[in-house]
């Protein structure tokens, strides 16, 4: 099925012309896998729900929970619940905040970020995956240099199942421009120096020019909270 997908989607190469457009992609997926899709969802825009919606009304989109969210991203959520064909799906880790403080200690998150993602991120996802043939992400190629060869379709062997990156090959300004086109909801943080959003404690705003994703876990030697490596 992804060698399928590959040849039908990817045209000559990673980055290349001919690659299918992200509406091709979320096509194709609904046609091979009916409703056993699931989408992503980190709340810093409601693109990819709306995307997805246009081929599979009313898909799951899983929103990680982690208990550490902004206000801001709360309200994206429900705000993406409320006007979309879409079903919210919270995903919820074993631990609630106050369980992992007394069981690990208070504020895990700075001294020991990669546990502090695998317990509230990487866990809780992959436990809801298991229901699923498919899941969509809204990873970009010009994020971070470890996502620069993102494919559109590919084998999730952490999580079993068919992963696919519609708009791998878009940059942020396609994204933009696709919410303005659309009238969709984004998270506010976006105009307010956050151009990726995560969790509160581990999110920093980002000077003009920088990288984008240089506010999260600032000041440490981590780029990826586990989810797609």
């Amino acid at each position: 099925m992804v060698e399928r997908g590959q040849a039908e989607l990817g045209g000559s190469g990673i980055g290349a012309d001919d690659e299918a457009t992200p509406e091709q992609v979320v096509a194709w997926a609904a046609r091979e896998f009916g409703t056993s899709i699931a989408v992503a969802c980190s709340m810093a825009d409601a693109v990819l729900p709306h995307l997805v919606a246009q081929a599979a009304p009313w898909v799951d989109v899983l929103f990680l929970d982690t208990g550490y969210h902004f206000a801001e991203t709360y309200g994206t959520r429900d705000a993406v619940e409320q006007t979309l064909e879409v079903t919210i799906v919270d995903v919820k880790p074993e631990l609630s905040v106050a369980e992992q403080d007394a069981a690990h200690g208070k504020d895990l998150f700075a001294r020991d970020p990669g546990l502090c993602c695998a317990m509230r991120k990487v866990e809780p996802l992959h436990r809801s995956l298991q229901g699923y043939e498919v899941w969509v992400t809204g990873v970009r190629r010009d994020e971070a240099p470890t996502r620069a060869n993102t494919p559109l379709v590919t084998w999730d062997d952490k999580n079993g199942l068919v992963k696919i990156n519609p708009v791998a090959a878009w940059s942020f300004d396609d994204l933009l421009g696709y919410a303005a086109r659309h009238q969709v909801t984004m998270n506010p943080l976006l105009n307010d120096g956050y151009p990726s959003i995560g969790c509160a404690p581990c999110t920093k705003r980002v000077a003009p020019g920088d990288d984008p994703r240089s506010g999260r876990w600032a000041g440490l030697d981590k780029t990826e909270c586990g989810l797609h490596v």
